[in-house]
């Protein structure tokens, strides 16, 4: 009588039927998974073909959109670096045309049409602008009337004329919150560009604007300002300037004992210590005295045209970040009478200057600070903000690498300013203290008046 154990053992022919049916199943289900393999390996292969064919092609028509190479038109190259590197400009005197041509009145100022002269919404779009430096700029108390004296003690306004112009910086921005937002910090560029904003920052130019006080230093910063240039075109308490296309006669020889106090409270606080218009002299020994990076906010190379407001040679030397180097931006200027002779300012000259610079203190060194609404007049080719990309694209055809554009349009800038937050919360960590140093010549502080306190008071 069989039993169920039969049935697996094979028969007196020596064949197991159970087992032979499985294998004949396994043989055909290895060969379904065979013809499948062969489909799928098939598809492979030819979506592999197109892809190295598409590959080639892009690569040898510079079109391959994913970071490698770029179009061969120039402009249509820098395009698109710029969409992921936009612009920013150290230098932009939007503020000063809105005193002068509608008296700060915010209200009568449409920056969505077009302005009197380089800065509007729809031209800083076109240049692809990323950040800016509003320039809360009031001119050396002579230029308007005054007589600061010769200790600079008389009463010349230019703290509270600073102070409207900050306001009106801070209005307009508060004006146009789809289009700009206000950055502080490198981070706050960095977060403004990645939500598509022109991030706004505050630069003050000239420590004739301080009154003679570090203390308005600190208050200024408190407002929002992250640069001051150590002087205008005239000297003031603090440092000698460059002039204009002559240079005056030194009153410090540089920097004063003030001078240096401020740089150190520069460095403590924040503040970008800026180099532009002032003279070799106090240029030089600011690099020395400065414990953080520092920028040139609007500056050229002398080198290529001889003026007292573009920066040696010697000077760009020190640049850097090697020893006895200071690490450094200089952000080329666009006015034509500090580029070249009258007549032959072109976006090719300027861009000659961007080149010396790098040549000299190297690409890691040089940006763009434009000076535009600051000036009358204005090179070919770089006639407003929407013009900034004829200069990468002149740049692009004299061999700059993508990295390097993208350096000069404002990764340099970024860098620079890191660094002197990272230097300022290293000297607050250490216990550095505000610097409480008065103008020596001042007469209004520190003398007790006679009748005023009692000899019990004291």
């Amino acid at each position: 009588m069989s039993n169920e154990r039969d049935h697996l053992l094979p028969t007196s022919n020596g064949r197991n039927h159970v087992r032979d049916d499985i294998s004949q199943e396994a043989r055909a289900r290895e060969l379904r998974a065979a013809k499948v393999r062969a489909v799928v390996h098939s598809s492979l292969t030819v979506l592999f073909v197109v892809g190295v064919v598409v590959f080639v092609f892009l690569g040898l028509n510079n079109q391959w959109p994913w970071g490698g190479g770029l179009p061969k038109d120039p402009l249509k190259a820098v395009l698109r670096i710029l969409d992921s590197a936009p612009v920013i400009d150290g230098h932009i005197d939007l503020p000063i045309l809105v005193r002068e041509f509608y008296a700060n009145n915010v209200s009568a100022v449409d920056l969505t049409s077009p302005m009197p002269a380089h800065v509007d919404i729809p031209r800083l779009r076109e240049g692809k602008v990323g950040a800016f430096f509003w320039s809360v700029y009031v001119s050396c108390p002579e230029d308007v009337g005054y007589d600061a004296g010769d200790d600079f003690l008389n009463a010349s306004w230019r703290v509270r004329d600073t102070l409207e112009q900050i306001d009106v910086a801070q209005l307009l921005i508060e004006k146009y919150p789809d289009t700009f937002q206000v950055a502080l910090t490198s981070q706050d560029i960095k977060n403004a560009l990645t939500e598509g904003k022109i991030a706004s920052l505050m630069g003050v130019e000239g420590a004739h604007q301080l009154g003679n006080s570090i203390a308005v230093l600190r208050q200024y910063y408190s407002l929002g300002v992250r640069y001051v240039t150590l002087t205008h075109m005239c000297h003031n308490a603090f440092a000698d300037s460059c002039g204009f296309l002559k240079s005056p006669k030194p009153l410090h020889n540089g920097l004063s004992e003030l001078g240096v106090a401020l740089i150190s409270e520069m460095n403590r606080i924040g503040m970008l210590v800026d180099l532009s218009h002032t003279s070799d002299a106090t240029a030089k020994q600011a690099l020395k005295q400065t414990k953080a990076p520092v920028i040139w906010s609007h500056s050229s190379a002398r080198a290529v045209w001889d003026v007292p407001r573009n920066v040696p040679d010697d000077v760009l030397e020190l640049i850097g970040t090697g020893e006895n180097k200071t690490d450094a931006v200089v952000m080329v200027n666009f006015a034509p009478y500090f580029v070249a002779a009258a007549g032959n300012a072109t976006v090719q000259a300027v861009a000659d200057h961007v080149d010396h610079i790098a040549k000299v203190a190297g690409k890691n060194h040089v940006g763009l600070g434009s000076d535009f609404d600051g000036i009358g007049e204005v090179p070919r080719g770089l006639e407003d903000v929407s013009k900034y990309p004829q200069l990468f694209a002149e740049l692009y055809k004299r061999g700059w690498a993508r990295h390097d554009l993208a350096g000069l349009s404002g990764g340099n800038l970024l860098r620079v300013m890191e660094g002197a937050e990272v230097a300022a919360r290293k000297l607050q960590q250490e216990g550095a203290q505000p610097a409480y140093d008065i103008y020596k010549k001042r007469t209004d502080i520190g003398k007790k008046r006679e009748g005023r306190w009692s000899t019990e008071e004291l």
